[in-house]
C-alpha cells in the first residue's frame, strides 16, 4: 500500500497528495462510543509512533468521494482510486511478512512479501514481478500490509505543523479506538481540513482514517478495517510460488539505492512540508504508455484543464482533496494543495 506508481501519479494525478495521508491507515462501520481511560494527544500520538504492527488478518474498505475522473486502462489503481467504495483483504505475521489481495472485475491483483522477496501476482494478465530488494538500514521492515509504519511516518511529519487534539472514542470493526484530530495550521496551504485517525485503543494502531475538506462535512476519502482479526495467519499465506505459464520478471525495489547524483526518471523531489508538500517528478519515458498504447499525456489531455506558466504547459487534474499539474515535458506535481502552490514548485524544483 505504501508503494508510488509515479508514472500512475501522472495522470491519477490529483490523488497523489492525498495517498500519502491515506495510505497510514486502513473504513469501518461506526459504533457506539466506548468509555476509554482520558489520553493526552502526544501520549496518543507518541504510541501510535512506538507501536508494534501485530499479525492480522482483515478486511479494508475504501469508500472514495474525491471526484476522480475514471482513467481508462490504469488497473487496479484506478479501480482503487474511482468514486465510490472497494475491498480488499489483507494479512500480516508480525515479523515483517505480508499479503494483500486486491479484486478487479478480471482477475486479481496479489502482494506477497515473504521477508526477503516481494512477489506482485496479476492474475488477469498471468504475469509475476520480483524484487529482492528491501532497505537495508531502515531498521523496520515495511511491508504492503503495514499501516502502523506507515502511521508513525505521515503522523510524524504533520505533527509539527498541525494543532493536534484528541476527540473522543469509536468503535471501529468491533475494537475500541480513540479519535486523534490532526488540523492543520493556519499557515499551512492545504485543501484539507482535517484528518481523522481511528487508533486502536489496545494495540495503538490505525484502524481507520478520514479525510475531511474545506467546505464539506462529509469525508472525501475514508480507508479502515471493516473486520479485523488479532490472530496468527497462516504461514503459507506468506510462501508464493509462481503459477505454472506464469511469466515472471524481476522488478526494482522502491528501496534500490540511487546510482545517480541528479535526479533521474522516476525518482521524485519533494517541495515543501507538512500539510502543502509537493511531490515533483519526471515521468519515465518507459512508462510513458500503458498496456493498450495508452498514453499519458493524451489521458491528461482528455480529463485535466489547460494551464500556462513561466514553468511551460501542461494540464491539471484536481479533485476535493488535490491537484496534480502534468507538463507538456513529463514533469508531474501533485498534493493536497490549490493550484498556485503546484506550479510555485514547479518553477522551484
Amino acid at each position: 500500500m505504501k508503494r508510488k506508481n509515479v508514472a500512475y501519479a501522472a495522470t491519477a494525478g490529483a490523488a497523489v497528495g492525498v495517498l500519502g495521508l491515506t495510505a497510514l491507515a486502513l473504513p469501518a462501520g461506526a459504533g457506539a462510543a466506548p468509555a476509554l481511560p482520558p489520553v493526552a494527544p502526544e501520549q496518543l500520538v507518541e504510541s501510535v509512533m512506538r507501536a508494534t504492527p501485530p499479525a492480522l488478518t482483515g478486511t479494508v474498505e475504501v469508500d472514495n468521494a474525491l471526484g476522480l475522473p475514471a482513467i481508462p486502462g490504469a488497473g487496479q489503481a484506478s479501480e482503487l482510486l474511482s468514486d465510490g467504495t472497494s475491498k480488499f483483504q489483507v494479512w500480516a505475521d508480525g515479523q515483517g511478512r505480508h499479503r494483500v489481495s486486491v479484486p478487479s472485475h478480471n482477475g486479481e491483483m496479489t502482494v506477497v512479501d515473504d521477508g526477503s522477496t516481494v512477489w506482485k501476482w496479476d492474475s488477469s494478465e498471468q504475469k509475476v514481478v520480483r524484487s529482492t530488494e528491501h532497505a537495508p538500514e531502515s531498521g523496520e521492515h515495511q511491508g504492503p500490509a503495514d499501516p502502523a509504519a506507515a502511521a508513525r511516518q505521515i503522523i510524524d511529519k504533520l505533527r509539527q505543523t498541525s494543532d493536534v487534539k484528541v476527540d473522543g472514542t469509536a468503535s471501529v470493526a468491533g475494537r475500541d479506538a480513540y479519535e486523534l484530530v490532526l488540523t492543520p495550521k493556519p499557515t499551512e496551504r492545504t485543501l484539507l481540513r482535517e484528518v481523522r485517525v481511528a487508533v486502536d485503543a489496545e494495540k495503538r494502531i490505525p484502524l481507520e482514517l478520514s479525510v475531511l475538506t474545506n467546505g464539506s462535512n462529509d469525508p472525501a476519502f475514508q480507508v479502515g478495517f471493516s473486520d479485523i482479526d488479532l490472530s496468527a495467519p497462516d504461514p503459507a499465506l506468506f510462501r508464493f510460488t509462481p503459477p505454472a505459464g506464469a511469466e515472471v520478471t524481476d522488478g526494482k525495489s522502491e528501496h534500490a539505492p540511487q546510482q545517480r547524483p541528479d535526479r533521474p526518471e522516476g525518482e521524485h523531489k519533494v517541495v515543501g512540508d507538512g500539510w502543502d508538500a509537493v511531490i515533483v517528478a519526471q515521468v519515465p519515458q518507459q512508462q510513458e504508455k500503458q498496456q493498450g498504447g495508452q498514453d499519458f499525456r493524451q489521458l491528461a489531455e482528455r480529463v485535466g484543464k489547460p494551464v500556462s506558466g513561466p514553468w511551460g504547459n501542461g494540464w491539471i487534474i484536481g479533485t476535493a482533496a488535490g491537484n496534480a499539474l502534468l507538463t507538456s515535458d513529463g514533469r508531474v506535481a501533485a498534493g493536497a494543495v490549490p493550484e498556485q502552490v503546484l506550479t510555485a514548485a514547479l518553477g522551484g524544483a
